[in-house]
Protein backbone atom coordinates (compact mmCIF):
# COMPACT_ATOMS: atom_id res chain seq x y z
CA UNK A 1 0.00 0.00 0.00
CA UNK A 2 1.10 3.55 -0.80
CA UNK A 3 4.17 1.96 -3.00
CA UNK A 4 4.16 4.82 -6.02
CA UNK A 5 3.93 8.33 -5.46
CA UNK A 6 0.89 8.32 -7.81
CA UNK A 7 -0.80 6.21 -4.52
CA UNK A 8 -0.24 8.81 -2.09
CA UNK A 9 -0.84 11.47 -4.20
CA UNK A 10 -4.38 9.92 -4.77
CA UNK A 11 -5.34 9.78 -1.12
CA UNK A 12 -3.75 12.62 -0.29
CA UNK A 13 -5.76 15.16 -2.46
CA UNK A 14 -8.88 13.42 -1.11
CA UNK A 15 -7.87 13.95 2.54
CA UNK A 16 -5.74 17.02 2.20
CA UNK A 17 -7.05 19.71 -0.33
CA UNK A 18 -5.07 18.93 -4.13
CA UNK A 19 -2.51 22.42 -4.23
CA UNK A 20 1.15 22.24 -6.07
CA UNK A 21 3.13 21.94 -3.07
CA UNK A 22 1.31 18.76 -2.24
CA UNK A 23 2.04 17.12 -5.30
CA UNK A 24 5.75 18.92 -5.89
CA UNK A 25 7.06 18.44 -2.37
CA UNK A 26 4.81 17.01 0.01
CA UNK A 27 4.58 13.98 -1.62
CA UNK A 28 7.76 12.90 -3.05
CA UNK A 29 9.01 13.64 0.63
CA UNK A 30 6.38 11.16 2.12
CA UNK A 31 7.66 8.40 -0.89
CA UNK A 32 10.87 8.69 -0.17
CA UNK A 33 10.24 9.07 4.16
CA UNK A 34 8.16 5.76 3.16
CA UNK A 35 10.98 3.90 1.67
CA UNK A 36 13.25 4.85 4.39
CA UNK A 37 10.86 3.20 7.18
CA UNK A 38 7.35 1.81 6.11
CA UNK A 39 4.43 2.91 7.47
CA UNK A 40 3.22 0.61 10.48
CA UNK A 41 0.54 -1.54 8.61
CA UNK A 42 -2.49 -1.97 11.24
CA UNK A 43 -4.08 1.85 9.98
CA UNK A 44 -1.22 2.80 6.88
CA UNK A 45 -3.67 6.04 6.05
CA UNK A 46 -3.91 7.01 9.31
CA UNK A 47 0.06 6.38 9.71
CA UNK A 48 0.33 8.25 6.25
CA UNK A 49 -1.57 11.37 7.90
CA UNK A 50 0.81 11.65 10.74
CA UNK A 51 3.61 11.12 8.72
CA UNK A 52 2.62 13.87 6.29
CA UNK A 53 1.95 16.33 8.82
CA UNK A 54 5.72 15.56 10.69
CA UNK A 55 6.96 16.24 7.37
CA UNK A 56 4.90 19.65 6.75
CA UNK A 57 5.91 20.78 10.49
CA UNK A 58 9.71 20.52 9.31
CA UNK A 59 9.54 22.86 6.41
CA UNK A 60 10.48 26.30 6.79
CA UNK A 61 7.58 28.45 7.47
CA UNK A 62 6.91 30.19 4.02
CA UNK A 63 6.17 26.28 2.20
CA UNK A 64 3.67 25.66 5.47
CA UNK A 65 2.06 28.78 5.16
CA UNK A 66 1.53 27.85 0.89
CA UNK A 67 0.35 24.56 2.44
CA UNK A 68 -2.57 25.69 4.18
CA UNK A 69 -3.83 28.56 1.87
CA UNK A 70 -4.14 24.81 -0.27
CA UNK A 71 -7.58 24.69 2.03
CA UNK A 72 -10.60 27.11 1.26
CA UNK A 73 -11.40 29.84 3.28
CA UNK A 74 -14.52 29.04 5.64
CA UNK A 75 -17.17 30.97 4.46
CA UNK A 76 -16.67 30.39 0.74
CA UNK A 77 -19.16 28.84 -1.30
CA UNK A 78 -17.57 28.92 -4.82
CA UNK A 79 -14.96 25.46 -5.87
CA UNK A 80 -15.16 23.47 -2.80
CA UNK A 81 -14.60 20.14 -2.99
CA UNK A 82 -17.36 17.82 -2.01
CA UNK A 83 -15.82 17.03 1.32
CA UNK A 84 -15.04 21.00 2.06
CA UNK A 85 -18.80 22.16 1.72
CA UNK A 86 -19.80 18.89 3.52
CA UNK A 87 -17.84 20.26 6.21
CA UNK A 88 -18.40 23.95 6.15
CA UNK A 89 -22.21 23.20 6.46
CA UNK A 90 -22.16 21.11 9.51
CA UNK A 91 -21.29 17.61 7.89
CA UNK A 92 -24.32 17.78 6.18
CA UNK A 93 -25.11 16.07 2.70
CA UNK A 94 -25.63 18.14 0.00
CA UNK A 95 -29.83 16.60 -0.13
CA UNK A 96 -30.42 17.82 3.09
CA UNK A 97 -27.83 20.65 4.22
CA UNK A 98 -29.33 24.26 4.89
CA UNK A 99 -28.33 27.06 2.91
CA UNK A 100 -25.62 29.40 5.25
CA UNK A 101 -27.42 32.50 6.03
CA UNK A 102 -26.36 35.23 3.86
CA UNK A 103 -25.63 37.85 7.13
CA UNK A 104 -23.41 35.01 8.05
CA UNK A 105 -21.32 34.91 5.03
CA UNK A 106 -20.84 38.44 4.29
CA UNK A 107 -19.30 38.28 8.22
CA UNK A 108 -17.37 35.27 7.40
CA UNK A 109 -15.94 37.16 4.34
CA UNK A 110 -14.97 39.87 6.65
CA UNK A 111 -13.56 37.71 9.53
CA UNK A 112 -10.77 36.44 6.78
CA UNK A 113 -10.00 39.82 5.75
CA UNK A 114 -9.37 40.84 9.40
CA UNK A 115 -7.63 37.53 10.32
CA UNK A 116 -5.33 37.62 7.40
CA UNK A 117 -4.78 41.55 8.02
CA UNK A 118 -3.75 40.10 11.37
CA UNK A 119 -1.75 37.47 10.40
CA UNK A 120 -0.17 38.62 7.24
CA UNK A 121 0.85 34.83 4.66
CA UNK A 122 -1.74 32.47 6.81
CA UNK A 123 -5.17 31.84 6.41
CA UNK A 124 -7.59 30.87 8.89
CA UNK A 125 -7.78 27.00 8.73
CA UNK A 126 -10.37 24.98 11.51
CA UNK A 127 -11.22 21.61 12.08
CA UNK A 128 -14.87 22.43 11.81
CA UNK A 129 -16.10 18.57 13.07
CA UNK A 130 -19.74 19.49 12.37
CA UNK A 131 -20.15 22.95 13.64
CA UNK A 132 -22.27 25.84 11.48
CA UNK A 133 -20.70 28.56 9.94
CA UNK A 134 -22.22 30.39 12.17
CA UNK A 135 -20.26 28.80 15.33
CA UNK A 136 -16.66 29.24 13.22
CA UNK A 137 -17.71 32.83 12.77
CA UNK A 138 -17.96 33.39 16.70
CA UNK A 139 -14.57 31.09 16.99
CA UNK A 140 -12.63 33.56 14.56
CA UNK A 141 -14.03 36.51 16.46
CA UNK A 142 -12.84 35.22 19.44
CA UNK A 143 -9.54 34.75 18.23
CA UNK A 144 -9.27 38.34 16.94
CA UNK A 145 -10.76 40.02 19.53
CA UNK A 146 -14.09 40.83 18.33
CA UNK A 147 -17.37 41.40 19.11
CA UNK A 148 -20.11 39.21 17.80
CA UNK A 149 -22.63 41.17 15.65
CA UNK A 150 -24.34 38.57 14.61
CA UNK A 151 -25.49 38.06 17.79
CA UNK A 152 -27.84 40.76 17.58
CA UNK A 153 -28.28 41.17 13.61
CA UNK A 154 -29.71 43.31 12.07
CA UNK A 155 -29.82 45.64 14.98
CA UNK A 156 -25.99 45.63 15.88
CA UNK A 157 -23.19 46.55 14.98
CA UNK A 158 -22.64 46.84 10.87
CA UNK A 159 -21.05 43.01 10.25
CA UNK A 160 -18.01 44.71 8.05
CA UNK A 161 -16.49 46.18 11.62
CA UNK A 162 -14.12 46.98 12.78
CA UNK A 163 -11.94 48.17 9.68
CA UNK A 164 -10.03 45.58 8.27
CA UNK A 165 -7.12 48.35 8.29
CA UNK A 166 -7.56 49.06 11.88
CA UNK A 167 -6.67 45.98 13.13
CA UNK A 168 -2.68 45.57 14.20
CA UNK A 169 -0.53 42.94 12.11
CA UNK A 170 0.93 40.51 14.13
CA UNK A 171 4.98 40.35 13.31
CA UNK A 172 5.52 37.60 11.26
CA UNK A 173 7.64 34.04 12.67
CA UNK A 174 6.76 35.62 16.07
CA UNK A 175 5.90 33.72 18.70
CA UNK A 176 1.99 34.34 18.22
CA UNK A 177 2.44 33.84 14.24
CA UNK A 178 4.20 30.63 14.87
CA UNK A 179 1.84 29.21 17.15
CA UNK A 180 -1.00 30.11 14.76
CA UNK A 181 0.72 28.30 11.81
CA UNK A 182 1.56 24.97 14.01
CA UNK A 183 -2.29 25.07 14.98
CA UNK A 184 -3.23 25.29 11.67
CA UNK A 185 -1.15 22.66 9.93
CA UNK A 186 -2.28 20.16 12.78
CA UNK A 187 -6.23 21.45 12.04
CA UNK A 188 -5.35 20.53 8.53
CA UNK A 189 -4.51 16.74 10.14
CA UNK A 190 -7.53 16.41 12.12
CA UNK A 191 -9.48 17.21 8.97
CA UNK A 192 -7.65 14.65 6.99
CA UNK A 193 -8.26 11.96 9.68
CA UNK A 194 -11.72 12.40 9.93
CA UNK A 195 -12.17 12.65 6.08
CA UNK A 196 -10.46 8.84 6.67
CA UNK A 197 -13.16 7.86 8.50
CA UNK A 198 -16.03 9.59 6.65
CA UNK A 199 -14.33 7.93 3.30
CA UNK A 200 -13.92 4.58 4.73
CA UNK A 201 -9.91 4.82 3.54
Amino acid sequence: MYETQDDIASVLTQLFEHSDILITKLVPELFQSIRNTPLETTDPTNALIERAIAIIHAWNTHAQAEFITGHPRIGEVKQLSVLSAKEQSGGLSAATRLETPPEVLRRLEHLNACYERVYSGLRYITFVNGRSRAAIAREMEDKLQLGHPLETYPDGPPLNEPVTESLICVAVNSEDWLNELKRAVDDVGKIAKSRQKSLGL
